[in-house]
């Protein structure tokens, strides 16, 4: 993936995250999934009084993306206010094991964001459920 786009998909996720809606925790994520064919889908975390209604950025990024009918990833930035940037929560690093597999985790502090780190989906989340066969 060429510099420039990792800087593009790094802006999304940090335009993405002025719309985080997070009354309680004020801790406000962006996320940006860029598909194979160049779209860039975004999505910000969204915070429920009934906690475990939240949805992280990640996730609503991702069934963004998988809801207009795209399938295929190439990577995910994920930008907040947190040193070293924030790391994929277990659930989005699952879903993304089980839909975008291939795709590269960009995850940068809203502060610094030309300071990124980068991981494999693979390496989030080694050994991931990614299916089951029936008995």
């Amino acid at each position: 993936m060429r510099p420039a786009d990792k800087a593009r998909l790094v802006r999304a996720a940090l335009q993405a995250r002025k719309k985080a809606v997070a009354p309680y925790s004020r801790f406000r994520v962006g996320a940006a999934i860029l598909a194979r064919g160049g779209k860039i889908i975004t999505g910000c975390n969204v915070e429920s009084a009934s906690f475990g209604l939240t949805c992280c950025a990640e996730r609503v990024a991702l069934f963004k993306a998988l809801s207009e009918g795209q399938t295929s990833f190439a990577a995910m930035a994920v930008a907040a206010r947190h040193p070293g940037g924030p790391m994929p929560c277990g659930a989005c690093r699952q879903l993304l094991a089980e839909y975008a597999p291939g795709t590269t985790v960009i995850v940068v502090d809203s502060r610094q964001p030309t300071r990124r780190r980068e991981f494999a989906v693979a390496d989030l989340l080694p050994g991931a459920f990614v299916g089951f066969a029936p008995e």
